[in-house]
């Protein structure tokens, strides 16, 4: 159980982020929750406190360097040092590749990915002077196989993972941990809204709980739920030829 901790939750005004910030409420823990949102994040706090927990919210928007930073910084002024990072930034919307500007790519990859480099290098500072801390990192099973309509997204996904490789390994002797997360289809308010077939899809408060057993854990992948994740790994050893037949039968007809 994680209990009397400091946590940093980046992307915590909705969808799996909120949900482990109000699982992790239950535990005495001090909780940093930071977006763009700041009246869904002071809601979110009042909540984290009515059960038990210590809560600040932190408005940030996470596209920006200075922001992530002084949200890192914040959280230190406020209790110190940070026990656990998680960091649930990032959008897939659905792309044709056919049609699909530069800047929409570009800006996709800035998303998922440029945001993760903006909260991971000052939380590695602080964490390499603290001597200790785990980052977590909400990926996805996209982030595995280029999947069509979610190309940028999967591309942006898989840079991340290597990111997260890379760190795991050098930064050991410093006492820091990582751990990457990767869901599938979360029934979130943008799944609903982006297009896309989501088989297996899970709700946003049991996907919230795997996060935590993943951080529990302290398992480098943890990938979710169990039928889609089987699939992805059978998919990443089946011949591309195989695999790219069976995924062109995913593409609606009209897309």
């Amino acid at each position: 159980m994680i209990k009397n901790k400091t946590i940093l939750i980046a992307g915590a005004s909705s969808g799996i982020g909120r949900q482990v910030a109000l699982l992790l409420s239950h535990h005495n823990n001090r909780l940093i929750v930071s977006a763009r949102r700041q009246q869904e994040l002071e809601e979110l706090t009042k909540q984290i406190i009515a059960n038990g927990s210590k809560a600040i919210a932190a408005p940030c928007d996470a596209l920006s360097q200075q922001q992530a930073s002084a949200c890192v910084q914040q959280a230190v002024n406020s209790f110190q040092h940070i026990d656990i990072a998680i960091l649930n930034i990032g959008d897939g919307p659905a792309f044709n590749m056919s049609t699909a500007s530069a800047d929409e790519i570009n800006h996709n990859m800035q998303l998922n990915y440029g945001t993760q480099v903006n909260f991971l290098v000052p939380l590695i500072a602080q964490m390499k002077q603290q001597g200790f801390g785990l980052i977590a990192h909400t990926n996805s099973l996209a982030g595995f196989i280029g999947l069509p309509m979610q190309g940028p997204y999967s591309a942006a996904k898989a840079a991340g993972r290597m990111l997260m490789d890379s760190c795991r390994i050098e930064l050991k002797p410093f006492g820091l941990k990582f751990v990457s997360i990767y869901p599938g289809f979360v029934a979130t308010a943008r799944v609903k809204a982006d297009g896309i077939p989501s088989p297996f899809e899970i709700s946003e408060v049991d996907a919230a709980k795997h996060v935590i057993r993943a951080l529990e854990k302290e398992k480098s992948d943890y990938l979710f739920p169990l039928l889609t994740a089987n699939l992805i790994r059978l998919a990443r050893v089946l011949p591309k030829s195989l695999t790219n037949k069976l995924l062109a039968k995913a593409v609606p007809s009209d897309y």
